[in-house]
């Protein structure tokens, strides 16, 4: 396998990013049976648009990492600082807001290679919790997330379209970011 690079995306990565979020999140989900396609269009329509990314990597608390192997872009996480929910603990949370690799580099590092660099840029912000939410229908992202010592602490909604989704928050405990 090729080395995994990873990257802080810049303003200037906007059309790929939108493209590397787009095609992602589709994979990921659009095949499954609890996710009606027009919901599913409606969210990606306004959250992957490209005015909405250049939004995000302009805001001062968002940090996009992009996963490269021979300079094509084949994963990304989007981090945010000073984000929480109420059942999060610690006093400097960040969140690890998304996390994806294109479906033909499942299995093969760029989820970890990412999510390392995650931990390096939360360490960095002195952050002391990372924390997430995961679909409660989507187990092979739960164990991934267990097996980097994020544990369940609640849920929330996700908004897909008009379907009001169940999102398993998890966190990790950054105080030691050994694994």
């Amino acid at each position: 396998m090729e080395s995994i690079k990873i990257r802080r995306a810049e303003l200037q990565d906007a059309e790929m990013l939108t493209e590397l979020c787009w095609k992602t999140f589709w994979d990921a989900f659009h095949d499954n049976p609890k996710n009606a396609p027009e919901d599913l269009a409606d969210y990606m329509c306004s959250a992957f648009c490209l005015e909405q990314i250049r939004t995000e990597l302009s805001a001062e608390n968002s940090i996009f990492l992009i996963a490269e192997i021979e300079n094509e872009a084949v994963g990304y996480a989007k981090l945010l600082l000073a984000s929480r929910e109420p059942e999060i603990t610690g006093k400097k949370p960040i969140e690890l807001n998304r996390l994806y690799s294109k479906q033909e580099f499942l299995g093969k590092g760029v989820g970890k290679s990412l999510i390392e660099k995650c931990l390096e840029e939360a360490e960095k912000h002195n952050c002391d919790t990372m924390w997430l939410g995961v679909w409660e229908f989507n187990p092979r992202a739960q164990a991934f997330y267990r097996k980097y010592g994020f544990y369940e602490v609640g849920k929330h909604i996700f908004q897909l379209g008009l379907d009001a989704q169940t999102d398993l928050l998890m966190q990790k405990d950054l105080n030691n970011l050994s694994k």
